[in-house]
């Protein structure tokens, strides 16, 4: 039952002439599914309204094939023949009561159209600016038959956005597009209509805000996503000019490192203070991000008047069911979001979005998942999993919820794995959220039995008569330099001037003063624990092949505020040298990685992070007695997770929610991964 206090959100809320049946407000954003992936984007969609959100929308919608944004995957209404594509979405939204939105999208600086080859619109003739996709092309300056023709084709879009069953339109004025630089007076400096004068600036969207208004004529509300910032007045004056023009407000802040903050840097609420002040401006409904997961945060914010429905992207993923849960009164069942903007890479990386939180994210359509209901086990059998990380974790809750009888296994006193230690780390503390809410699903399952403090040998899980054993034991960081730079390592190597990462994963205390770090694995781990030897006291310095640290974080969309973090707390950063020998006296050599020239630092140990090495003995002693049958009456043994290939952790919990599914039952994977949304040639 419904805890009282959460009673506001879901009170209906008009906007224009839509009703959302609650304040649960899915905002668009990016899915990595677009215009290619038609069924499997409804299929997501539909899964969120499933769960109880009154709106879900789609993500930044092209209007024109000059805003073409190859190789992301965004939605296009080109011509009449997108209105169908994108009425799968609509059908899947309304089946279940909710609305549908779409932000229409006009790329300015920040497009290449790699695709479709046309000279992209921008306010001046400028490079493109920085997504990740970088390319030597620069925008075509506007002129004022530009912004007529840009007009048009935002109203053809607007009604084909009808005629497609779309509830809500967007103007999207934000996030460095071409409508955000009419704002912007650092970009905009045009002597006509458009420019100059606060009220020429945001003239465009006045213009489009009103001609979306006549294009929809009263069938669907009028959305604008648009930027305020309590350090910018200026902002606010804008915004007062426009307060009461659309039916909605989408409200954000112009520095996306804040929206789409990683919990390492961006905590939950961040965005309220700012969203607040401009809701006090205008009498139309304001809606806003702030990766709330909260239920009494979301009350809080809705009841104090700082906002009118709580938006989410990140949470609306890692548990599409969150508003349904809120309502059942099932709090302690909201796969909370951990911020670790997984999410967000694989969109930057052109594929469909995952999650660390929510494995069956991206694979509703393709495989059929669903992340609330797993189908009960054919034949319940009886599992032994080995390793109480998040691959172990997931699978024996996905195994327990099919109906076999599952054993885990964990050689340690806590459960959670790399996860648990991980979370010790400076700024990852929400990343637990992984291994709590695993743990409290397997509380309620009586079909899963867990046995902390067990290791197990081959010898051991011979007595225990199960039918299927699964490893999932993990990986440990290699003290070696083994990396994407070099397949040999070290030439030259001190044994004891080299400690691995699990000493800080595990808090051995550094005898050393200072510490070098040599990181080529470019994502989160070498940064956090420069920071965190840098809190014990230790000077560091951290050493990579490539031009800055993090490098992976272009895609999370953290590698500045992560480099930033580690200049501010004084550790030393060299770029562009590999590490090729230690020597006795912690002599490093360094070799350059553009020119090959050698140079030389002095250090007490180093600190490779470069590569983790599976943990494979039992399952090789186990897969060399079934493969000589000797294994008894053993049917299967598999490893998962970092033992069969060290990865992220959400690659970890998928491979977790993999095993569970597919133990006992007959899939062809060829034709499920093969099933894609394009017609036989």
């Amino acid at each position: 039952m419904r805890d009282p206090r959460h009673d506001i959100l879901f009170e209906p809320l008009a906007i224009g002439p839509v009703t959302a049946k609650n304040r649960f407000y899915q905002v668009p954003h990016c899915s990595g599914m677009g215009w290619k992936r038609p069924q499997a984007l409804a299929a997501m969609r539909g899964m969120k309204a499933e769960g109880g959100w009154g709106v879900v929308n789609t993500e930044y919608c092209s209007v024109h094939p000059s805003s073409d944004n190859e190789y992301f995957a965004n939605a296009t209404l080109w011509t009449e023949d997108d209105i169908r594509a994108n009425a799968h979405m609509t059908e899947a939204v309304h089946a279940h009561g909710s609305l549908a939105g779409v932000e229409l999208w006009l790329g300015g600086g920040m497009v290449m159209n790699l695709s479709t080859r046309l000279p992209p619109l921008g306010l001046r003739n400028r490079p493109q600016t920085d997504t990740g996709v970088y390319n030597p092309g620069q925008t075509r300056k506007a002129d004022l038959q530009d912004i007529r023709n840009l007009r048009q084709w935002h109203r053809d879009a607007a009604r084909r956005a009808v005629s497609a069953g779309f509830d809500i339109v967007y103007v999207y004025a934000t996030h460095g597009y071409l409508i955000s630089e009419f704002l912007d007076p650092s970009i905009n400096n045009r002597s006509d209509a458009y420019g100059g004068s606060l009220e020429n600036r945001v003239r465009i969207v006045r213009e489009l805000i009103e001609e979306t208004h006549e294009a929809v004529a009263g069938r669907a509300a009028v959305a604008c996503r648009f930027s305020v910032d309590l350090d910018d007045a200026e902002t606010y004056d804008m915004f007062g000019l426009l307060a009461d023009l659309p039916d909605l407000w989408d409200l954000t802040v112009p520095d996306y490192t804040v929206e789409m903050g990683a919990s390492r840097f961006v905590k939950e609420g961040e965005l309220a203070p700012s969203v607040a002040a401009a809701k006090a401006l205008t009498t139309k409904p304001v809606v806003a991000v702030s990766r709330y997961t909260s239920p009494d945060t979301m009350a809080s914010v809705i009841r104090s008047g700082g906002q009118d429905m709580i938006g989410a992207a990140r949470p609306s993923i890692a548990d599409p069911f969150l508003p349904q849960k809120i309502e059942q009164g099932r709090t302690g069942d909201i796969r909370e979001c951990i911020g670790c903007n997984i999410c967000y890479a694989h969109d930057s990386l052109g594929v469909p979005i995952r999650c660390t939180q929510n494995p069956t994210m991206g694979e509703e359509w393709r495989m059929g998942w669903h992340p609330e209901r797993v189908a009960p086990a054919p034949k319940p059998e009886r599992v032994l999993v080995v390793g109480g990380g998040p691959s172990g974790l997931e699978a024996a809750r996905v195994l327990g919820e099919a109906g076999h009888s599952v054993m885990l296994a964990e050689a340690s006193r806590t459960l959670g794995g790399r996860v648990t230690a991980e979370s010790r780390l400076p700024g990852l503390s929400e990343w637990a959220r992984v291994r709590d809410w695993r743990l409290g699903q397997l509380e309620g399952l009586d079909t899963v039995e867990i046995f902390p403090e067990s290791p197990m040998t081959a010898t051991d899980i011979e007595g225990l008569g199960v039918d299927h054993v699964i490893c999932a034991t993990g990986s440990r960081w290699a003290a070696d330099t083994v990396g994407r730079h070099s397949a040999t390592g070290l030439t030259e190597q001190a044994a004891h001037r080299v400690i691995s990462a699990e000493t800080v994963l595990s808090s051995e205390t550094i005898n050393a003063e200072h510490v070098m770090i040599y990181d080529d694995d470019h994502y989160y781990m070498g940064s956090v624990i420069a920071l965190a030897l840098r809190a014990a006291g230790h000077r560091v310095t951290l050493v990579t092949p490539v031009g800055r640290p993090c490098e992976f974080g272009v895609y999370t969309g953290e590698i500045y505020t992560s480099n930033a973090r580690l200049f501010e707390a004084g550790v030393e950063v060299v770029t562009n040298q590999q590490v090729t020998a230690i020597d006795d006296a912690g002599t490093v050599r360094l070799e350059c990685s553009m020119s090959g020239r050698e140079s030389m630092l002095a250090c007490d140990v180093l600190l490779p992070v470069c590569r983790r090495l599976p943990e494979t003995a039992l399952f090789d002693a186990l897969n060399q007695r079934q493969q000589s049958g000797a294994a008894g009456t053993l049917k299967s043994v598999v490893r998962i997770g970092d033992a069969e290939a060290p990865s992220t952790i959400a690659s970890a919990v998928y491979g977790g929610y993999r095993a569970g599914m597919e133990l006992g039952r007959s899939l062809d994977l060829t034709a499920t991964f093969g099933r894609r949304e394009h017609p036989p040639v």
